[in-house]
Formats: C-alpha cells, sequence, structure tokens
C-alpha cells in the first residue's frame, strides 16, 4: 500500500512517542484546540520506482511548489528554465504544530531523477529545476535570479490572521528523513523539506554536455 497525504487539522490528538506528543504534554486542553498541519510520505509510497520523479506534497495555507525539467538535444540546442510564483494580499493563521516527514520505506530502492518538494505550514516557495542540453553547440540556463526575487517580494505581504493573535499553546515545527525512508535510493535527488512558514528553498541542476565529434 502507497501512502501519500497532507492533512490540515483544527484537532490535534495525543500521540504519545511522537513530535506531536511532545507539544500535547505542556497543556492537554491547548494540544486538543491546536491548529495542525501535517504533510507526511510514508509506507512504501514510490518504493523501487525509476525514472523522472516528481512530487509536490504540502499541508497548510499559500504554499507554492513546482517542478521543472527541460531537455535538449541536437546539433544546436538551447534550454531556459524560467520560474515566477507569486502570491499577494493573503491572509492566514500560523500554525501551532507544523511537521513534514517522509517515513516508513518510501522511496527506498528509487532510481533516477528524483524531485520532491514538501512543506507543512503558511505561505511557503519550493521549486526544483534540472536542464540537460546535449549538442555541439548548446546552452542551459535557469533565471533563479529572478524567481528568488520575485517570491521574496511577495511572500512579506501575507500576514497572520487576527484570531491568531497571541495565542499561548507551544509552537512545535519538525522536518525529519527518517531512517529506512530512501534507504538505497540512486540517481539524482532534489529535497526541499519545509516545516513552518514563509520560507524559501529551491535545488538547480544544470548540464550541458557537447557531442563527441564524428
Amino acid at each position: 500500500m502507497n501512502i501519500m497525504r497532507a492533512r490540515t487539522l483544527l484537532v490535534l490528538p495525543l500521540l504519545f512517542g511522537s513530535p506531536l506528543a511532545a507539544a500535547a504534554d505542556g497543556d492537554a486542553y491547548s494540544a486538543m484546540l491546536a491548529y495542525l498541519t501535517n504533510s507526511r510520505m510514508d509506507d512504501k509510497a514510490l518504493n523501487g520506482s525509476s525514472g523522472a520523479i516528481a512530487v509536490n506534497l504540502s499541508a497548510g495555507d499559500f504554499n507554492q511548489q513546482a517542478n521543472l525539467r527541460a531537455l535538449a538535444v541536437g546539433e544546436q540546442a538551447a534550454v531556459r528554465i524560467s520560474a515566477q510564483q507569486q502570491q499577494k494580499l493573503n491572509t492566514a493563521n500560523v500554525p501551532d504544530v507544523a511537521v513534514a516527514s517522509i517515513g516508513g520505506q518510501a522511496l527506498g530502492n528509487a532510481s533516477g531523477l528524483i524531485s520532491i518538494n514538501q512543506a507543512s505550514g503558511t505561505a511557503n516557495a519550493q521549486l526544483n529545476t534540472a536542464s540537460a542540453v546535449l549538442a555541439r553547440q548548446g546552452t542551459s540556463e535557469t533565471s533563479t535570479d529572478q524567481w528568488l526575487a520575485n517570491v521574496c517580494a511577495c511572500k512579506q505581504e501575507t500576514t497572520t490572521a487576527g484570531q491568531d493573535q497571541g495565542r499561548s499553546a507551544p509552537r512545535l515545527r519538525a522536518a525529519a528523513v527518517e531512517a529506512e525512508a530512501m534507504r538505497g535510493t540512486q540517481g539524482v535527488v532534489q529535497l526541499n523539506q519545509i516545516a513552518g512558514s514563509n520560507n524559501v528553498t529551491a535545488n538547480h541542476l544544470l548540464i550541458d554536455a557537447g557531442m563527441t565529434p564524428r
């Protein structure tokens, strides 16, 4: 059974022995009313997969994710990847507990180009790009500066909802790849994993290889 799930919950169960239990220990009543976002890949999700693998998984509000790939082959070839992610005038509660995790045997023995964006929280932006050119005359480029500038400028306009102000419940942020997850994975692995709010992460791979003259 393959499991990938993203949940946004308003009730926090008391799960002993987990990061969620730590947040619940101090005040059980506050924990029951806490705002929880939980993004998780589990069990045998994508175990043994191969090829071009792309995953976008998020829990919360106003999260932006993209996996972009481009390949060009020929006598003359060019590749350009350009990404712009924007958001404005959004209002959302900041989660009391935000957890992003990969567990079980998820992605075990997977191979190839593996790109994963996983977020738990509010107003996060994630990007993976991979571009390759195989030509006698070719170029490969990614306009990363433009993407980062646009995201950083816009994310500051996201504000916390009024009802969240002054909340006394403890906040917990946890991002993890557990011991058995991704075991035996081979190839190119791009992983952006966020637990929190207003974060920007990116991975960029550029390959420019000339063809051998005949």
